[in-house]
């Protein structure tokens, strides 16, 4: 992988999003030793992104606390990852990951815009949660550098990788984002695009799940609460399906 920072150790990434996802990926991606730039065109989501690394539910001073990180690797992610609002800046990357509202008609428009600020050996990678990835490289001049990477939340603490690829998708690229997510301390896992249905394996199979669940609240058998802990207990998950859509869309706290 060719760097744009002078050092094959420590490659670059750009993320384009610094909400629940995005700072949580950044913080990820610094903690793994990449160089990191945030991108975000809101001040206040940039600042709020920020917090969330420093002092969030999953950030790196909690880390440090719990005894999952030391303080000077903490401090030495911090020193890896910058926000900006430089999109240019945060685009002079090895990889970026894009990870803007799921609306196909944006995420278009931002793969056009990256396709065409990006270094030409850059590797585009969508964090979309199910649409197709063939949809989003055909906005491009690489579409065989574009890629899926969708993360789960909490990305900080979820192993999940579900990696993507279309019919033009290059091995290459396949094989540099696997690694990454490796490095990231992720299970990598690569499926094949579909653009027939929206989302790939666990969004098809979450969406089953919460509307069953969603049914069974309607019909009075059980409350929100209780089906999630139900679930929880008896499949060991970290969290039920409405806390997970919850902590999804308005982020991780105590509670969640």
């Amino acid at each position: 992988m060719t760097t744009q920072n002078n050092s094959d150790e420590n490659p670059s990434v750009g993320v384009i999003g610094a909400g629940v996802m995005g700072s949580g990926i950044a913080q990820i991606l610094a903690s793994s030793g990449y160089t990191t730039r945030c991108f975000d065109i809101a001040a206040d989501a940039l600042t709020a992104g920020r917090k969330a690394v420093e002092s969030g539910h999953y950030g790196l001073e909690r880390s440090v606390e719990l005894g999952k990180t030391t303080k000077e690797d903490a401090e030495a992610a911090l020193g890896r990852l910058e926000f900006t609002s430089d999109l240019e800046h945060a685009c002079a990357s090895d990889v970026i990951i894009e990870c803007v509202p799921e609306k196909l008609d944006l995420k278009i428009r931002t793969f056009r815009d990256l396709d065409r600020i990006a270094p030409a050996t850059a590797i585009l990678a969508s964090n979309t949660s199910g649409f197709s990835i063939a949809a989003i490289g055909a906005a491009t001049d690489r579409p065989e550098r574009v890629i899926g990477w969708h993360w789960a939340s909490p990305p900080v603490i979820s192993k999940f990788a579900e990696i993507v690829r279309s019919p033009e998708t290059s091995e290459t690229t396949i094989n540099a984002v696997a690694e990454m997510a490796t490095r990231c301390g992720k299970n990598p896992v690569v499926v094949n695009d579909n653009a027939m249905t929206w989302g790939f394996v666990a969004n098809r199979v979450y969406g089953a799940m919460i509307r069953e669940a969603t049914k069974c609240a309607s019909e009075g058998v059980a409350t929100h609460a209780e089906i999630d802990e139900l679930m929880v207990d008896c499949f060991r998950w970290p969290v039920g399906p409405f806390g997970m859509a919850k902590g999804a869309s308005t982020g991780w706290k105590k509670s969640s």
